[in-house]
């Protein structure tokens, strides 16, 4: 079946042609609000199915999209699957928040997700012989270095967790422990299933984040802060577009 006659999709109910080749996708709908009002001229909406606003415009004359995704793997899968089989986008960029298992991440700081861990079953339902490693697009993620660098802004790149759980034993502080004791950075939810969708949906992918408290020292940011004041990673993320 031609992917062109399944839009409309179920979730997302843009037209042909309306949504650009990149992609920004927050998991908060008035993030993307956010990000449309503030950072891109000539705005078109999209989408508002279920309330997963999405938007079109303009930046630094190069046209990029940006849209909610929602909470968690399953969410993050079917929003980014659509948009890269049916909707041919070729790069899809998560900006969001994460919480910080390393020492020397603080609220603010920028972390750029080289691979995502998971407590999720999202790779293993895509059938492979093996174990699949969800890792991002190394020329987005080669990009996002080089555009923070310009702006003189500071980051860090490596592996992050994408856990099925936000409450619960999974993020319990020996758990919490043992990956930090591997290396990983930070805590966050989509990532794994953005990178294997595109992976094997032919496509490229990065995640973005915004430290927004530490799970091992308590520090954290508000609600409005979350949704408005991260904007570091915005304007990383729309200088690959």
């Amino acid at each position: 079946m031609d992917s062109k006659s399944q839009i409309p999709t179920p979730h997302i109910e843009a037209k042909e042609g309306e949504i650009a080749r990149t992609i920004l996708l927050p998991g908060d709908p008035l993030r993307a609000k956010f990000i449309a009002e503030n950072f891109l001229t000539e705005v078109r909406p999209f989408n508002r199915t279920r309330n997963m606003l999405g938007f079109t415009g303009n930046y630094e004359g190069k046209q990029v999209s940006v849209m909610g995704t929602g909470m968690g793997c399953p969410s993050m899968g079917i929003y980014s699957y659509e948009l890269i089989h049916f909707y041919g986008v070729k790069n899809l960029i998560r900006v969001g928040t994460a919480g910080s298992i390393h020492p020397d991440l603080k609220a603010r700081d920028l972390v750029f997700g080289m691979g995502a861990c998971t407590t999720s079953n999202f790779p293993a339902l895509m059938g492979f012989p093996g174990v699949f490693a969800p890792i991002c697009s190394y020329e987005l993620l080669k990009q996002a270095a080089e555009r923070a660098e310009s702006l003189g802004l500071p980051y860090r790149v490596g592996n992050i967790l994408s856990s099925d759980m936000f409450y619960g034993p999974a993020e319990g502080k020996e758990a919490t422990e043992a990956w930090a004791s591997a290396g990983v950075l930070a805590v966050e939810m989509e990532a794994a299933a953005l990178y294997t969708n595109a992976a094997c949906g032919g496509a490229n992918a990065l995640t973005i984040l915004t430290i927004s408290d530490h799970l091992l020292s308590g520090e954290s940011a508000s609600a409005k802060e979350r949704e408005e004041s991260f904007t570091d990673m915005m304007t990383v993320a729309l200088g690959l577009a």
